[in-house]
């Protein structure tokens, strides 16, 4: 066989293969104990926030993981940890991810948490936007990379931030957990947690986000880059009562 017939069938082979991880779930559900959320991933324009989501999906690290935080009219954020019936326990964690903030964090998209400070520390945490956030997060630690949007179960993601929140243990500080089925906030069991049993690949096509028009993020080059103001604004850190999330995944 000749060197160039070799060349071209490698070259084939090159690009089936990066067919194959392009096509990586463009549509993926969340099975949670509240019902399911659909979302529509981003593949083409957050490919690497996109792969590193993926990453944890099929480790099935997500499974049998806990809505951790819920600040109404705000976030609802998971991905980071389980419980243990007593206290917070945290997911293994991958390498964390360049920050691409393409897209405005508008109520029904979701989108990587962070450390403050960071712009390129998100690594297994996301967060459900519950309202447009688009002025403080599209700006604030670099703008929060939005990777998808949710095409289905929106009614199950207000459902979810609409429970009333325990603040539960974590190694380090408290988190307001959404809980449901218990009175008070003891003896908060995983039954009364949101949970997810598992992210479903539900349409492996790498374009079904072309039918969307997703908001783009223009704040950020008008405003500039405020990585030095904190995971999200301190202003806006006392308005919800939680500056002790200053160094903490947001």
């Amino acid at each position: 066989m000749s060197i160039a017939k070799k060349l071209c069938q490698g070259l084939a082979l090159s690009g089936l293969l990066a067919t194959s991880i392009a096509a990586n779930a463009t549509i993926v559900t969340f099975e949670t104990s509240h019902g399911d959320i659909s979302v529509n991933l981003f593949d083409k324009t957050t490919p690497k926030t996109v792969d590193n989501f993926m990453a944890y999906v099929e480790a099935g690290t997500y499974n049998q993981s806990v809505i951790h935080r819920s600040v109404a009219g705000f976030i609802t954020q998971g991905g980071g940890f389980t419980y243990d019936g007593e206290k917070m326990v945290a997911v293994d964690k991958n390498s964390a991810v360049v920050n691409e903030p393409v897209y405005s964090n508008v109520k029904g998209t979701i989108a990587m948490a962070k450390l403050g400070g960071d712009p390129h520390s998100a690594t297994s945490q996301w967060f459900f936007n519950l309202s447009d956030n688009s002025a403080n997060l599209d700006v604030q630690n670099g703008g929060f990379t939005v990777f998808g949007q949710v095409v289905a179960g929106m009614d199950v993601v207000e459902k979810i931030a609409a429970l009333k929140t325990c603040n539960l243990p974590m190694n380090s500080g408290s988190t307001p957990a959404p809980v449901d089925g218990v009175d008070g906030c003891t003896g908060v069991g995983v039954e009364n947690l949101v949970s997810i049993a598992n992210i479903d690949i539900t349409d492996p096509s790498d374009a079904t986000s072309d039918s969307l028009s997703p908001a783009k993020n223009t704040l950020i080059n008008a405003k500039g880059d405020s990585s030095s103001g904190g995971s999200f604004g301190f202003l806006s850190m006392l308005a919800f009562g939680l500056v002790w999330l200053r160094r903490q995944n947001f």
